[in-house]
């Protein structure tokens, strides 16, 4: 009985856009997958603005593709996109009544554990998603372990001390690269970052007595 509860644990993972809990989480991902845990990732925005040039419904098509190969790779059991627009998160989470729609989520799934954007990244959209999720679980009195992922932030200063979560993804590394590598519309934020994602799961292996880590920070 034990062994099927473990099986059956569902974790969450709520973000902006559909490459940042692979950079933030995707290691993290992959194992809890591997383990035989139910991954369900909620993403807020298609992320249509990236390519202003091309229109709306060829970009969201491109990328929605694209977060469904990197599923794939991950073994996600679902992803969920909530539709809103880049850079009105906020506004439009209570005008399309988000709010609920999420609550309802953490109902039919149950997740032992959430994970989010931090509050220190500095992108205004991932800082909205922190701020909604982290409402929702105050109205929700969620009893589950809330944990918070870094995307663009290189040093988290605020959380220094708080209780960390270190998730050895030694085994799983190459699968949370080969995820964010399918991004191929994203070739400047992969650009950007890929060098991050080296650093920090390196930096964070050794500071664990691991090969690669991934760090995250309990806020609830």
């Amino acid at each position: 009985m034990a062994e099927k509860n473990r099986e059956n644990e569902c974790v969450m993972l709520f973000c902006a856009h559909n490459d940042d809990n692979i950079v933030g989480a995707g290691g993290s991902i992959a194992k809890y997958a591997n383990e035989g845990k139910r991954v369900i990732t909620v993403i807020f925005s298609y992320g249509e603005m990236s390519h202003p040039h091309l229109k709306q419904k060829v970009i969201i098509e491109t990328r929605v593709e694209e977060s469904h190969r990197a599923q794939n790779i991950l073994g996600e059991e679902k992803v969920i996109y909530l539709g809103l627009k880049e850079g009105s998160l906020l506004s439009e989470a209570r005008e399309k009544k988000i709010y609920l729609k999420i609550q309802k989520l953490i109902s039919e799934y149950s997740p032992s554990k959430i994970f989010t954007h931090s509050i220190d990244d500095p992108h205004p959209d991932h800082q909205a998603v922190y701020r909604i999720v982290d409402s929702i679980l105050e109205d929700i009195s969620y009893s589950g372990d809330v944990y918070s992922y870094d995307v663009w932030t290189l040093v988290n200063i605020r959380k220094r001390n708080a209780p960390k979560l270190v998730v050895d993804i030694t085994k799983t590394f190459k699968q949370k690269v080969r995820a964010f590598r399918v991004h191929k519309s994203q070739k400047l934020t992969i650009m950007i970052l890929m060098w991050s994602l080296y650093l920090k799961a390196i930096i964070n292996g050794m500071n664990n007595g691991v090969k690669y880590a991934e760090v995250f920070y309990k806020i609830r």
